[in-house]
């Protein structure tokens, strides 16, 4: 399949209603995150007790929270931290487990050992592993990543030894070794283009599930500071007022969950395009 017409097909898919659809919801995210300080109409983390769970208003357009902070500017600021936990999680995930993965599949000294530390590392949940690294250093954005980042890196890693070990022995990484070429010019030029597509589909899944993780970890209490806006804290905050004011929970978990099926949508049409195996011939 030649490059153009994988991207027609690409932008076919991606034309259809439901992506779209889910592209057009994901962008709205990143517009609010980006553009959080003017969209939103007063400081999140400011408490008002005279403003404590405010209705619908026109000084509070989705209301107050028990604190008296506004929500929808909560909401907002809200998306600012999913979106970088999510680009943060997955842009580290991808460069160590691409790096760790090459030493393990195209090194195959390294590979034992490599393995059976990835391995050891998958048997562990991937929750309690956060939670385990959160409560040990401290609830910050950095040790969400970090703890994030951990349990994801082994799949990225088996994914990339996969795909190593399946064009190593081919005839132009073959050639190239035959003719003296340096080791860095081939896993540069031959094995890491490679890699591109499975790296950028495993990414949107790492993306989404970073996003579930954090909200995850803020509404157990073993994430982000209880200050901080994001939608697993504010789903922490108005759980205890669900069934008097449901919209304290309901508002930032409806954007939580689009959020999660834009990216899931869209992760789902690049791997029917982008994986040869999905291909329909």
């Amino acid at each position: 399949m030649t490059e153009r017409t994988l991207l027609t097909g690409l932008l076919r898919r991606l034309l259809s209603p439901t992506a779209f659809t889910a592209c057009f919801l994901l962008v709205l995210v990143i517009v609010m995150a980006l553009l959080a300080p003017w969209l939103g109409t007063s400081d999140p983390t400011q408490i008002n007790p005279a403003s404590r769970l405010a209705p619908i208003g026109a000084e509070h357009w989705l209301g107050s929270d028990a604190f008296g902070r506004d929500i929808y500017s909560r909401v907002i600021y809200g998306a600012r931290v999913s979106i970088i936990v999510g680009l943060g999680a997955a842009s580290l995930s991808l460069l160590f487990g691409l790096f760790i993965g090459i030493l393990a599949g195209y090194f195959r000294v390294f590979d034992a050992i490599i393995m059976r530390i990835m391995d050891g590392i998958m048997a562990i949940p991937s929750i309690l592993l956060a939670i385990s690294l959160v409560a040990l250093t401290g609830g910050s954005l950095l040790t969400v990543l970090v703890a994030i980042v951990i349990p994801e890196v082994p799949r990225v890693v088996r994914l990339v030894r996969g795909v190593i070990l399946s064009i190593r022995h081919e005839p132009y990484v073959e050639a190239a070794v035959t003719l003296g070429t340096r080791t860095p010019r081939i896993i540069f030029r031959h094995i890491i283009p490679n890699t591109w597509a499975p790296l950028i589909v495993q990414g949107t899944y790492i993306f989404a599930s970073a996003i579930l993780i954090e909200s995850t970890l803020s509404f157990l209490g073993a994430g982000l500071p209880p200050e901080i806006p994001s939608w697993g804290n504010m789903m922490a905050d108005g759980r205890m007022f669900f069934q008097l004011y449901p919209g304290l929970v309901l508002y930032p978990g409806i954007f939580l969950a689009l959020t999660l099926l834009s990216v899931n949508i869209l992760g789902d049409i690049l791997r029917d395009e982008l994986d040869p195996k999905m291909v329909k011939k």
